[in-house]
């Protein structure tokens, strides 16, 4: 199999508005500009510790954290979607950033719920996959301040997405595995690691960080 490098240079990575539609695409090089909005708190003291591991950027250690910034009570669809499967509680919503197989970025909601994952394409409003948290392994981040993150699926394949509010997904995700079934979901953080882009297609991403601006090269 033939191998290439992806260069791709990340800035002060911040994704679009909710409500900023776009066409999906490679999005590697222009980003709109993240909402926030400050609330009271939807994570537990046994979570700091995820937090205090990585270099997080200033308005990542002192931004409130609501849990669900889409208001999902207010979208029928999306109610629809986790009450059809028996989830009870949305414990995070927000829209994201997520790599295809071919290394592009497209726009999808991320629902966390006290029992899966759901990434739910914004446009057409399609669930796109549902992910049981018992089948999530373990996360991977590296150990610079950028926005990515990849949850290991071993027995499905790979996400790797974007977020602004990565480190609030990573410490809901080791909350909610915990409260589930009492499983500790493992934290990784490398500035290189593999993921499974589809089922039979494995990518090498790595980190670095040049003159203080952040990269990732994607591996295939």
């Amino acid at each position: 199999m033939s191998r290439f490098n992806r260069r791709v240079q990340i800035p002060d990575l911040q994704l679009p508005k909710y409500d900023d539609a776009e066409e999906e695409g490679d999005y590697s090089d222009n980003y709109g500009v993240a909402r926030l909005t400050t609330t009271g708190s939807n994570v537990s003291d046994d979570q700091e510790p995820v937090v205090g591991v990585k270099v997080l950027r200033q308005a990542s250690r002192h931004r409130d954290i609501k849990g669900d910034y889409l208001d999902v009570p207010s979208h029928s669809y999306l109610m629809k979607i986790f009450q059809k499967q028996g989830d009870k509680q949305v414990l995070f919503a927000d829209k994201v950033l997520k790599f295809t197989a071919s290394g592009k970025m497209k726009h999808r909601i991320l629902l966390i719920t006290d029992f899966a994952l759901y990434i739910i394409d914004p446009e057409t409003n399609a669930l796109k996959r549902r992910i049981a948290l018992a089948a999530v392994e373990k996360t991977c981040l590296s150990d610079l301040s950028d926005n990515f993150l990849a949850i290991i699926i071993p027995k499905e394949y790979d996400l790797l997405m974007a977020s602004t509010r990565k480190t609030e997904i990573v410490a809901v995700l080791v909350e909610a595995t915990k409260s589930a079934s009492d499983f500790e979901l493992e934290v990784v953080f490398s500035n290189s690691f593999e993921y499974n882009a589809d089922a039979e297609l494995v990518k090498e991403i790595q980190f670095e960080e040049v003159e203080g601006t952040h990269y990732y090269i994607v591996i295939g």
